[in-house]
């Protein structure tokens, strides 16, 4: 019984944190939407196009922050995958001695 606890402890402990990554890249999203969209309003009335420059390297931060939590996150599929390949990689080099 404490074995069925403590498993249902560490998923809900991992569904919370993974939660919780995706909800901070939600956020950096709306903020880099919100924040961009007020540059570029700027740059319209001052009638220069430098707003590119601040959106690109943002956009590119942004997607390395969604890359590593929608990807490369623990209990993901990416990662999950690799994670039983190389189990089973030393698990065959355990058994082969």
């Amino acid at each position: 019984m404490s074995n069925t606890a403590n498993f249902s402890n560490d998923i809900d402990r991992l569904a919370r944190k993974r939660v919780g990554r995706k909800m901070g890249w939600y956020v950096h999203a709306f903020v880099f939407l919100a924040v961009n969209i007020g540059l570029a309003a700027l740059a319209a009335m001052s009638g220069r196009h430098w707003v590119v420059f601040p959106a690109f390297v943002w956009s590119l931060a942004l997607l390395i922050h969604g890359m590593l939590v929608f990807l490369f996150m623990p209990g993901n599929g990416l990662r999950e995958r690799m994670v039983r390949r190389e189990r089973e990689r030393l698990t065959a080099q355990r058994d082969a001695w």
